[in-house]
């Protein structure tokens, strides 16, 4: 797995190992960074499920700001360190080992707000509603921030989620990519 462009495109990324870990394909990565375009520059990004934060690093790659990466795995959460210190993203970004619901909360509080979120739970856990709502719910979103949610192309996400309206919806083989924005 690679950094598809940017100050860091070509360079490799670890992957946590093991039953269930799936990283989000290249061409997936590259399909949402061309739709996102020039709004990653400068923006703040939020990976929950981050699995090997590619996302997040990905973002930083283009020319974000900072990036916060959640996962609750310590397989991730040190695949994630590995990738972050080999890159030298150490100073631009910061690592929770926490639920998404937790990190959610916990951001809130600290009165953190995100350009551009990621989200990519594991496609059988039922955690899309879930962490959706915690989301619509929270102070982290701003009036032009963007959820971008991987999930199976199977799967119908609903159109409005609290204050999220989707957006749009891309499919990439056995996997889409919808995207919700907070409704005016």
């Amino acid at each position: 797995m690679r950094i598809v462009a940017g100050a860091l495109g070509g360079r490799r990324l670890v992957a946590p190992k093991g039953r269930g870990v799936r990283p989000t394909l290249e061409k997936v990565r590259e399909a949402v960074f061309s739709i996102l375009g020039a709004r990653v520059v400068e923006a703040r990004v939020l990976d929950l499920f981050a699995g090997s934060g590619a996302m997040g690093i990905e973002a930083l790659s283009r020319g974000a700001l900072s990036a916060v990466w959640c996962d609750v795995d310590e397989r991730s959460i040190a695949a994630i360190q590995e990738n972050v210190e080999k890159l030298g993203l150490t100073k631009q970004g910061n690592i929770l080992h926490m639920t998404a619901q937790s990190a959610i909360r916990y951001m809130s509080r600290k009165g953190r707000q995100f350009d551009i979120i990621f989200m990519d739970p594991p496609y059988e856990q039922g955690l899309y509603e879930i962490t959706l709502m915690e989301l619509a719910g929270s102070s982290l979103i701003k009036s032009n921030s963007i959820v971008c949610v991987e999930h199976p192309k199977r799967a119908e996400l609903p159109t409005v989620f609290g204050s999220l309206i989707q957006d749009r919806r891309r499919q990439y083989g056995d996997s889409a990519v919808t995207f919700y924005q907070r409704s005016q």
